[in-house]
């Protein structure tokens, strides 16, 4: 795992420096949308809807509608001007007990590590949160904003859970909600005896995402039956590029911001690209493409010549056709 922040828990007089991690992962199976016909990738262009034209990452701003038909556009000098939350700091600024923190309000966790000098207070704040069974609830910021946030336990580490705001939480405002239903004591005796007869503990390795295995299970059927296409040419080069690896929009967004934050080592910025500021890099890497492009007459000038020795073969232009329409 790789850290993608670095800081401190601060509380009272005690300060644990500590690096974050991400605890969480999906494991959802990426498509991508192709043309059915020859596999190339579907791709999508920025184009303005008043004009018709193209627009680059330049021209791009911020724009927030009002309920009244208004627009406000924000643009980057705008943003500049705006107070960013840029501090390295988990600063707590309560203990509460466990369980008046309503998991609703829960949002992404990462794991704290503490630093090589840190372990001794990193331990007393987990033990001492243990012994008084509370969550610490703490602020800080992470992307250049602000967030509420909890510290509890989990096994050995201390786990930071961001959480939504309060305002963030909508009502459960159904009508059916507040009927007035009349139960009888038989129905809620029997309810709660079908409860019992179906009570267990929970353990979350017993259960499995039977749809993504069933995915993985039919995609790697079509492969044995060998039901599958070699990628087009753009898509090799493409992943040629980027070591093989599948990015997808939000990746390379993620790893520019790391960049810009100064998070990422330069082989995982050069993967970075589709980003703005891998445009510079662009150029460099088309040489070799050119290079290649003047070999090829030099190649289907000696087809020719073997052509020539081989009148009688058939196979030849079939090749020679399959070729050009690849």
């Amino acid at each position: 795992m790789r850290a993608i922040w670095k800081g401190a828990v601060s509380f009272g007089l005690v300060n644990v420096p500590v690096r974050l991690f991400a605890a969480t992962e999906e494991h959802d199976i990426r498509f991508h949308q192709v043309h059915r016909e020859d596999g190339g990738r579907i791709r999508y262009k920025r184009t303005c809807s008043v004009c018709g034209e193209e627009v680059s990452y330049d021209d791009i701003a911020k724009g927030y509608e009002t309920s009244d038909g208004q627009l406000v556009i924000l643009t980057d000098e705008d943003l500049e001007k705006l107070p960013v939350a840029t501090g390295h700091e988990i600063d707590v600024v309560e203990f509460v007990p466990s369980d008046q923190v309503d998991p609703i309000l829960f949002a992404k966790s990462y794991y704290l590590e503490p630093d090589a000098r840190a372990a001794k207070p990193y331990v007393l704040l987990r033990e001492a949160l243990v012994e008084t069974d509370r969550m610490a609830i703490v602020k800080v910021a992470l992307r250049q904003k602000e967030t509420l946030a909890v510290l509890r336990v989990r096994d050995k580490a201390i786990l930071l859970q961001t959480m939504l705001w309060p305002d963030e939480v909508r009502k459960p405002e159904f009508a059916g909600l507040d009927a007035d239903i009349e139960l009888r004591p038989q129905e809620l005796k029997m309810a709660a005896s079908l409860i019992e007869s179906m009570a267990a503990d929970f353990e979350p390795t017993g259960f499995t995402d039977e749809y993504q295995s069933a995915v993985r299970e039919l995609i790697d059927a079509k492969l044995e039956r060998g039901d599958a296409a070699e990628l087009p040419a753009d898509e090799t080069k493409e992943a040629g590029r980027k070591g093989g690896e599948v990015i997808d929009l939000l990746t390379a967004l993620q790893r520019s911001v790391d960049r810009a934050r100064g998070g990422t080592s330069e082989g995982a910025d050069d993967e970075a690209e589709g980003a703005p500021s891998a445009a510079k890099k662009g150029p460099g890497k088309a040489a070799p493409a050119k290079k290649s492009a003047a070999k090829a007459p030099a190649k289907k000038a000696a087809a020719k010549k073997s052509a020539a020795k081989k009148p009688a073969a058939r196979s030849a232009p079939s090749k020679k056709a399959a070729s050009k329409s690849a």
